[in-house]
């Protein structure tokens, strides 16, 4: 299947794997870019060097092209710019949009430019500063979400502006994928989904708990980092919002001290970082201290197994997931659903025989 977004990206399928922070790793990445669609690696979890060696890595598993997830409010983005530019990485997403600066030195050295967005006013600002194009997620997706409805999000984005939209919040499977495509986008981009294939390094017993998950177990909350983030229902969610203020601040500097550690940041570093979320987000200095809470929660479930520890970031479609297939059955099953769905249609649009 041909769209804009295969031929911007040179992969075979209109399929996205989000960069999931500590998910989208090599294993995850390759497996992907293997089955014919684009893998994103994560790296704001990384150094400069994990980041460099994992990309290579990439390379190793596959001669097929991925891309990577930058932070463009980290103090190093300009750093980590230059190390995907260096090792000939084809794609740069970004969860916050990109300066234009940013933007133009990523093309200038041939790499393909995607940031995630979810609003119109955002989509139009990137694609007037140069963005190739855009993933656009509703606020059925994992992770920091929004209120509006990919249904709803999806259409104003395609009718504002003239790049690639990439669709993405509540995607799984073929009929999605074809549904997608008649909004005008040129692809869908999942997470959720690729959390839960065999390829993805999650612990097993994390994986089953996504799916025992209902769609009534999937909620949205501000108690982890100050700001609305989907994720499983667990006990630990439900006493973080019963948690007061002191506890989720004192809960925060000890997880931007483990993050420190882990990251090799200085706290002059992660000060500055905080500065520049607090002017992007509009952000009180709580909600930015809360935000230390984010990478080591999610540590704690997707790395280390302790979903009691930790939280599960997941899109509202982990209620409807019931199997753990390989990157490439995956893939290989969401294109045959596609072709049968499109057969279908085409099938209602024949001409009725006359009587």
């Amino acid at each position: 299947m041909e769209t804009a977004l295969t031929r911007l990206v040179g992969v075979r399928h209109p399929i996205v794997q989000t960069g999931m922070g500590w998910v989208a790793g090599p294993r995850l990445v390759s497996a992907t870019a293997e089955a014919g669609a684009l893998g994103i690696l994560a790296s704001a979890t990384m150094t400069l060097d994990q980041l460099r060696s994992a990309v290579r890595e990439v390379k190793s598993r596959t001669d097929a092209p991925f891309g990577v997830n930058l932070r463009a409010d980290a103090g190093d983005a300009r750093d980590r710019v230059r190390v995907i530019i260096k090792e000939g990485v084809r794609v740069a997403s970004f969860a916050l949009a990109p300066s234009k600066e940013l933007i133009a030195e990523l093309k200038d050295a041939g790499v393909v430019v995607i940031p995630s967005i979810g609003a119109r006013r955002h989509a139009e600002k990137v694609a007037a500063w140069g963005a190739d194009a855009v993933v656009v997620q509703g606020g059925e997706g994992g992770g920091h979400t929004g209120e509006v409805a990919t249904t709803v999000l999806l259409p104003q984005v395609v009718d504002a502006v003239d790049i690639p939209v990439i669709a993405a919040g509540g995607f799984y499977d073929g009929r999605g994928l074809v549904a997608a495509l008649a909004y005008g986008a040129a692809g869908v981009a999942m997470g959720t989904r690729f959390l839960l294939t065999s390829d993805s390094t999650v612990p097993d017993p994390v994986k089953a708990r996504y799916l025992a998950a209902t769609v009534k177990d999937i909620t949205v909350t501000t108690r982890v980092d100050g700001l609305p983030h989907r994720m499983l229902r667990t006990e630990l969610v439900a006493s973080l919002e019963k948690s007061g203020r002191a506890a989720s601040l004192a809960r925060a500097v000890r997880h931007a001290a483990a993050f420190r550690r882990i990251s090799g940041l200085s706290w002059l570093r992660m000060a500055r970082d905080g500065l520049a979320m607090k002017h992007g987000k509009d952000l009180t200095w709580s909600q930015v201290l809360l935000a230390a809470n984010t990478p080591m929660m999610l540590k704690s479930a997707m790395v280390d197994g302790r979903p009691d520890l930790g939280v599960m970031a997941s899109g509202q479609v982990a209620g409807l997931l019931e199997d753990v297939p390989s990157c490439a059955e995956l893939i290989g099953r969401i294109m045959r659903e596609a072709g049968e769905t499109t057969e279908r249609l085409r099938g209602l649009a024949a001409p009725q025989p006359q009587s």
